[in-house]
């Protein structure tokens, strides 16, 4: 077992040098079709750092040539490839500017979308990428209407806005939870508003009738008949909206509870006599 380890030892060692030595030839070779021939090798062996370092090297000697638009649209993908997605988003938009009438224009377009999308962080962080990556990919479907990306980039917003309207309804619940009413009833209409189509809408406006409910019930008596009908006003929202609902029972339950407390109310100030 320790002979074995050993002889793997040298063999990986004796390959990482054979594979150094050969790039360090390739490098510092002056025959550039040869350089731009490796590139490309290693660019199709997934070597892609090496194939970047190369193909930069060999843009102040293409450059003008017919052969710069691949290697510029190689290097992009390179760093796209790398996970660099910031630099292959800048890179594709480069291409688009450095060859508006390639042939590729379409597809390097919707890898600069991409790279957006790829950038989108974790629910919790900043969502600007997805936001971005929504509005480059719409972008991307009214500048190329019968392109055959556009289901993906479709599928890719509807990924991108499921993952804004959940950090809204969480933002909203948060507020819920540590009994910030008003705060949460506002928040959950909101997420409503950016997403009407929501297949969850009925449930946030389930819970932006419980938030008005338990923030009147919080309220100074003098606000609180006010605030139960806004309760009631939600709820009769509610119906209409969605009459099929199953929450609509528990909808309604709140908005007779309102209906109750202002009664409640209502008979308690007629038996309060009026100051003179």
């Amino acid at each position: 077992m320790k002979f074995s380890s050993i002889l793997f030892s040298i063999v990986f060692f004796a390959l990482v040098f054979t594979s150094c030595s050969k790039y360090s030839k390739v490098q510092k070779s002056n025959d550039y079709a040869y350089k731009l021939e490796m590139a490309d090798k290693y660019f199709d062996e997934k070597k892609y750092r090496i194939a970047q370092e190369l193909y930069e090297e060999l843009y102040p000697v293409y450059k003008g040539t017919d052969k710069f638009e691949k290697i510029y649209y190689k290097d992009a993908y390179c760093f796209y490839y790398l996970k660099n997605y910031r630099d292959a988003e800048n890179f594709f938009k480069g291409f688009l500017e450095v060859f508006p009438n390639s042939e590729k224009s379409e597809e390097v377009d919707f890898m600069h979308a991409l790279c957006f999308f790829k950038q989108s962080p974790k629910i919790e962080l900043d969502q600007t990428s997805t936001a971005k990556a929504i509005g480059v990919m719409q972008t991307f479907i009214s500048m190329h209407p019968n392109s055959p990306r556009i289901a993906e980039a479709t599928a890719i917003i509807d990924q991108c806005r499921a993952k804004l309207e959940l950090k809204e309804a969480r933002a909203a619940e948060l507020y819920y939870k540590v009994g910030q009413y008003r705060a949460a009833a506002l928040a959950f209409t909101t997420v409503l508003n950016d997403y009407p189509e929501s297949s969850k809408g009925d449930e946030y406006k389930l819970k932006t009738i419980k938030s008005y409910y338990h923030f009147s019930k919080l309220s100074i008596t003098e606000k609180q008949i006010e605030r139960f009908e806004k309760v009631i006003s939600e709820y009769q929202d509610f119906a209409d909206r969605y009459p099929e609902s199953s929450l609509l029972k528990e909808a309604e339950e709140y908005s007779n509870l309102s209906k109750n407390y202002i009664k409640e109310i209502q008979n308690e100030q007629a038996k309060t006599p009026t100051k003179l």
